[in-house]
């Protein structure tokens, strides 16, 4: 039988809550929960839940720390082996669409002095194992990356106008209560402009022409719903009298016009998302259309959540499930049980998973022999769980941030471990470099099941002695079994 073919849909800082396949949804997705058809994966926690870490880490099926991206900083070294180039060498025609953001070079608080001009780039992003790539770099990011979206936007003389509705536009603002929050704004220009209209637009093109010969992989990136919160007037619309969503620590005191504002990005979110649903329902509409389904796994996920004011928290990079957690489903037409499964699993599983349903050893394929420590592959494929062979393939998952880049200050909850099973939430803090070593370690764990809102750390309470010393042993041996990998620079001959 034919390889079967590949799609990779994918949000950017959706949370679990926010599809209609997990528990206790505040929206209905109709379009990814038909993704669902084979198991969703309600345990699924990102490796970092910052954009760049999280993409780079899927890619690579490593942790954030193994290939030197554990916070938004840099470049992805193309010392690493992506799947996509394991995909490509193969036999499989390799694509992506949309938001890829492999690449950190300018600085956050600098000035301006130039762009990543990854339409010129477009051989160096095509090594990541891509035969061909359309980039939209992010609606924020966009005015420092020039891609194939801002092209567009260029062509169709919209650049200047985009321009001017950025400026009207929240910004990144991390915590409810930090002096004002923007209005939502609508999208201003045409829909089919829209970065996720237009990113789908593309793939529906492609699929559309494609050959079927040999065996394909779609990488579709949206860049929703991730601020600003900008979804088209008729989305909004959709969403003007849905009530306000409930607060974790609503002891937090929001003032009335913050109070209000946040309601409005909670609205405007939850438009995004449906804009998205529905270009979903577009691209599997098109493999419909062409006879496809019956022999194409599809797979969606996010990069990470978003805290819409849970804890008086926006956005993301903190240890909460409302950052941490994100939505996994895979629909693979040999195995349509439906099943929601709840064990641990970590976004790097699905780089695995792909690669295991191609017919490749993930644990090969990623990894290289020198130099040193490119061979340790921490993602285990669920294909297991899929068949019906195992409930889990791993006891615990585990995560990682350094997200300095916040405020460019010290930050209690930005820099920190976690390991999570069914049960227990464990974090470790990592203090900032040049702190007192007195403080490095501060510990905090939560009974999921009693407490899955993280409200009560409970580790210092005599009955959870064991756990506590479970959890440290397991940290500490996957922080020693996957140190980063070496890299090299020089040619030789």
């Amino acid at each position: 039988m034919a390889r079967h073919n590949l799609i990779l849909l994918m949000a950017d800082q959706l949370r679990l809550d926010h599809v209609g396949f997990a528990s206790a949804s505040r929206l209905a997705t109709p379009n990814i929960d038909r993704i669902a058809g084979s198991c969703a994966f309600t345990g699924c926690i990102t490796p970092s839940p910052m954009c760049q870490p999280a993409r780079a880490a899927l890619l690579t099926g490593k942790y954030p720390h193994q290939i030197g991206l554990t916070t938004m900083s840099g470049d992805l070294s193309r010392e690493h082996p992506t799947y996509a180039q394991a995909l490509s060498r193969s036999g499989y025609q390799t694509a992506v669409f949309g938001k890829l953001h492999l690449l950190q070079g300018w600085d956050w608080y600098g000035k301006i002095k130039g762009d990543h001009d990854l339409v010129a780039m477009n051989d160096e992003m095509r090594a990541y194992g891509f035969d061909q790539v359309w980039e939209c770099s992010g609606k924020f990011l966009v005015r420092r990356n020039r891609c194939h979206w801002r092209q567009h936007l260029e062509d169709q003389g919209l650049w200047e106008a985009y321009l001017q509705h950025l400026k009207r536009c929240a910004g990144n603002r991390f915590k409810v209560e930090e002096g004002h929050l923007d209005e939502v704004q609508a999208w201003p220009l045409r829909e089919e402009d829209h970065p996720d209209v237009l990113t789908a637009t593309k793939t529906v093109e492609h699929l559309e022409r494609l050959e079927t010969e040999r065996p394909f992989f779609v990488f579709t990136s949206f860049c929703g719903p991730h601020v600003p919160y900008d979804p088209p007037a008729r989305y909004l619309e959709e969403m003007a009298n849905v009530a306000a969503d409930p607060l974790v620590d609503p002891e937090q005191n929001i003032s009335g016009e913050s109070a209000r504002k946040l309601v409005q990005m909670q609205r405007a979110y939850k438009a995004m998302v449906k804009l998205i649903d529905d270009q979903v329902g577009r691209i599997l509409d098109t493999l419909e259309r062409r006879g496809l389904m019956d022999n194409t796994v599809i797979a969606f996920c996010s990069d990470h959540g978003e805290m819409l004011g849970d804890h008086g928290l926006l956005q993301k990079g903190y240890p909460y499930w409302q950052s941490l957690s994100v939505p996994l489903a895979i629909l693979h037409p040999e195995h349509r049980q439906g099943w929601v499964n709840h064990s641990p699993v970590e976004l790097t599983d699905l780089t695995a998973t792909l690669l295991d349903v191609a017919g490749l050893d993930p644990q090969q394929v990623l990894a290289k022999a020198w130099p040193s420590y490119h061979n340790i592959v921490p993602g285990r494929s669920l294909l297991p769980i899929l068949r019906g062979e195992s409930e889990a393939v791993r006891d615990w998952a585990f995560a990682e941030s350094d997200a300095c880049w916040h405020s460019g200050q010290p930050d209690p909850d930005s820099n920190w471990q976690v390991l999570q099973n069914g049960q227990w939430h464990y974090q470790r803090r990592v203090q900032w470099r040049g702190s007192n070593p007195q403080n490095y370690l501060e510990e905090r764990l939560f009974d999921r099941i009693q407490d899955p809102e993280y409200q009560r750390d409970i580790s210092g309470e005599a009955g959870c002695a064991a756990v506590l010393e479970t959890c440290r042993r397991m940290r500490d041996f996957i922080m020693s079994t996957t140190p980063p990998a070496q890299s090299s620079w020089a040619p030789l001959t």
